[in-house]
């Protein structure tokens, strides 16, 4: 296996661990459910072109596609389905998951004008930011505009029989849909595990009854097992679609990394936040940087043609830092952990930003990290003692904190009540890191040099944890400071321009001016 599939399979197995420790409940009714449709998608019979998904697509009278909620490109592929079924000519009435049935009224009211679109959206329980259902806004909107029949197919439903009994819902008010006297075609978007022939394709036939002559199509998204086995066979890149043993389709425009990671990006989201399209992340990292720059004085237009931006959709990220770099194999093993524990982080050596999250807030950091190097350049990888390496790297952490909050300032800093809380809940290493947070902050402005005393000096993940979390609370009360006027440009200039040569003198000394 190469290196860098062996990479990206491992980050998918960690994530999807830690998804499934978020999303807890999970009945044996629901694992059963999976497993079907797991069985459905562990393989593919034959590679497809996208004109042959057309053709297919377009001869169905029911299509099911398969939804990833938290992915943006998830919902544009369903559209652009829908958009070549339309061109057909025959009627097209979209079924989608994120309406629930019992809101038909207030839809068909948007869809005919009378209800405004926040109004919608507000009583579809959606809000603003839409939360895990991004796509929603556009889905209805693209009805809108062209006139299109918006079917609602969801019900809240608990218990061990929730997926089935959702499953029934949807099929009736589906099935309905297709009885119409002018026959449309009906395109489903609907959670991916929903639309296994087995599950909601299966409920619909029995709702449509014997002998309908309705023709229906599965289109799966980037499921797993074929990804996967595309991956080992090096074809991913060559298949935009393959269709399985059972005749159903699957799309791949994204991996499952990338999926995964749009539900843990929705999950973590800050105040203020925003997602990034994979496409447009290196751009936005290049305006932020300008940005960052000018405020910074700091002229970084030379370099930004040469700064790389890699993010954890990138099958290669770790060939691709390595190739412009020379790192020993002790910074290689330190550049793999950082990929697969989702940090991001700025390489200078190889003028490269790791983006683990497709995050405004991460950009925007590194962006920071950017800046500095231009500044300082082969200062910011300077060897120093360890007490020296902690307090550079607390500065370099509030230099990029400080950036991020010039681009977002509602981001929220992790405080002392907050680390006070995690020590009284949490356990093992994250106990420790609050801990030594604790212990420092109430050392510092009184008696710095019994704070020198507690620094984790081992570069471990105590190290980078606790560096990392006294930076964060030093970058926020420098843009605080800043904002309120109390800190200089000229001062924050300074700083960004600051080699370190005395790093924990420096960061003592901010730490006295803004406790001040």
């Amino acid at each position: 296996m190469r290196a860098s599939l062996a990479l990206h399979l491992a980050l998918f197995r960690r994530q999807k661990a830690q998804i499934a420790r978020v999303v807890e409940g999970q009945s044996a009714a629901f694992r059963a459910y999976e497993a079907r449709y797991r069985r459905r998608t562990s393989d593919y019979r034959q590679i497809l072109s996208a004109h042959a998904v057309s053709q297919q697509v377009r001869a169905a009278d029911v299509v099911y596609v398969g939804d990833y909620h938290t992915l943006p490109l998830a919902q544009e592929t369903y559209l652009n389905l829908v958009e070549g079924v339309r061109e057909a000519g025959r009627r097209v009435a979209l079924a989608l998951e994120c309406v629930e049935g019992r809101h038909q009224a207030s839809v068909d009211a948007y869809l005919a004008g009378r209800l405004t679109e926040r109004a919608l959206l507000s009583r579809l329980g959606l809000g603003a930011g839409q939360g895990a259902w991004s796509g929603a806004r556009s889905l209805l909107a693209y009805a809108r505009r062209h006139r299109l029949r918006v079917v609602g197919i969801d019900r809240r439903a608990q218990g061990e029989r929730s997926l089935e009994l959702r499953d029934a819902y949807a099929a009736e008010r589906i099935a309905r849909a297709l009885r119409a006297e002018d026959s449309p075609r009906v395109v489903v978007l609907v959670g991916q595990y929903h639309v296994a022939p087995c599950h909601l394709p299966a409920q619909v036939e029995r709702a449509l009854g014997e002998a309908h002559g309705l023709k229906g199509l599965v289109v799966y998204q980037n499921a797993e097992g074929v990804y996967w086995r595309l991956a080992r066979e090096g074809k991913v890149g060559a298949a935009q679609a393959v269709e399985l043993a059972d005749g159903a389709l699957c799309l791949l425009n994204a991996s499952p990394v990338v999926c995964q990671q749009s539900f843990l990006d929705y999950l973590e989201a800050e105040s203020g936040d925003a997602p990034l399209r994979e496409r447009g992340a290196a751009e936005r990292f290049r305006e932020m940087a300008g940005l960052i720059g000018r405020l910074a004085g700091v002229p970084v237009g030379r370099w930004l043609d040469e700064a790389e931006v890699v993010t954890a959709a990138d099958g290669d990220a770790l060939e691709r830092i390595q190739q412009r770099g020379r790192f020993t194999q002790g910074e290689l093993v330190q550049l793999r952990r950082y990929i697969l524990s989702r940090e991001s982080y700025y390489i200078p050596r190889a003028r490269t930003a790791y983006l683990a999250s497709l995050s405004l807030n991460h950009a925007a950091e590194e962006a920071a990290h950017f800046v500095r190097h231009c500044a300082v350049g082969d200062a910011m990888e300077a060897p120093r003692r360890a007490s020296d390496a902690f307090y550079a790297r607390c500065l370099e952490e509030a230099l990029g904190f400080f950036g991020s909050k010039l681009v977002n300032p509602r981001r929220v800093c992790v405080g002392a009540g907050e680390w006070a809380l995690r020590f009284g809940q949490a356990r093992g290493v994250e106990r420790q890191i609050a801990a030594f947070v604790l212990a420092h902050k109430a050392a510092e402005v009184e008696v710095p040099d019994e704070a020198v005393k507690l620094l984790p000096l081992r570069k471990d993940r105590l190290f980078h944890g606790v560096s990392h979390a006294l930076g964060y609370l030093l970058g926020d009360a420098l843009y605080q400071g800043f904002d309120a006027g109390r800190v200089e440009r000229a001062e924050v200039r300074a700083l960004f321009r600051d080699p370190l040569e005395d790093p924990r003198a420096t960061y003592f000394q901010w730490v006295r001016r803004l406790s001040a």
